[in-house]
């Protein structure tokens, strides 16, 4: 005989299942289960166990901290870097400074040097001694070469240190009533002076050479004391 089961007869189904709902009594579930629940559920959506997510935003802070520092140590570093590229800058630009000056000198020298020469070994070079002028200058001496073709070269010892505000100056005296100015004279620190000058080459005949003080920038005729003098022989 054959056996006809329930699941075979599905409209049969459904007033089974719905009298077994009925004849088991209605319990609601603790509220400790349904926050459990509710939590570990929030905790998939998000796609990282709860737990977890204290030690992920302990490792954001931590490698935050540590880029601020390498960035610190960083910019540091590279502003040291530039206060010396600026120091090694200023002591190249300071040394070529030099460097230039000491061309410049000694193109002057060089220069000067010419001048000499020139003049020494002129054929109408004359030689004019000159002397200290007491009381202002008793110990100071001085030789001029001149040439009226090349100039002259002088030099000078012991003179006198200058009073602020002023400066030694050459003068070349003639049968003229005014002498003329040759240039300014400047000592070093031992009195001692070299200078070379031109002269213009129609100058009336010199009887003499003189060094007065004056005021800075010179004078266009003598006003101070004579502190050098020196005869002229016939040139």
């Amino acid at each position: 005989m054959d056996v006809i089961r329930d699941d075979d007869r599905p409209e049969l189904q459904a007033p089974i299942l719905q009298g077994l709902g009925q004849a088991v009594p209605q319990v609601d579930p603790p509220l400790a289960l349904r926050a459990r629940v509710l939590d570990s559920v929030a905790g998939k959506a998000a796609g990282v166990p709860a737990p977890a997510r204290p030690a992920v935003w302990q490792f954001a802070t931590a490698a935050s901290f540590a880029l601020a520092v390498g960035l610190g140590l960083y910019t540091s570093q590279l502003r040291g870097r530039i206060t010396t590229l600026e120091d090694e800058l200023r002591d190249t630009r300071a040394r070529a400074n030099a460097a230039d000056q000491r061309v410049a000198d000694a193109q002057r020298t060089a220069a000067g040097a010419q001048v000499s020469l020139a003049v020494l070994t002129a054929p109408d070079v004359a030689r004019i001694d000159l002397a200290g002028q007491p009381p202002v200058a008793p110990g100071a001496s001085a030789r001029a070469f001149w040439s009226r073709s090349r100039g002259m070269v002088f030099t000078a010892s012991n003179l006198p240190p200058l009073p602020a505000g002023s400066v030694y100056q050459l003068w070349v005296v003639t049968k003229e009533p005014a002498p003329l100015s040759a240039g300014l004279l400047t000592p070093d620190a031992q009195g001692s002076v070299s200078e070379t000058f031109s002269t213009p080459p129609d100058i009336p005949q010199p009887v003499a050479l003189a060094v007065t003080i004056e005021p800075a920038g010179g004078s266009v005729t003598p006003q101070g004391e004579k502190y050098l003098i020196g005869t002229v022989g016939q040139v």
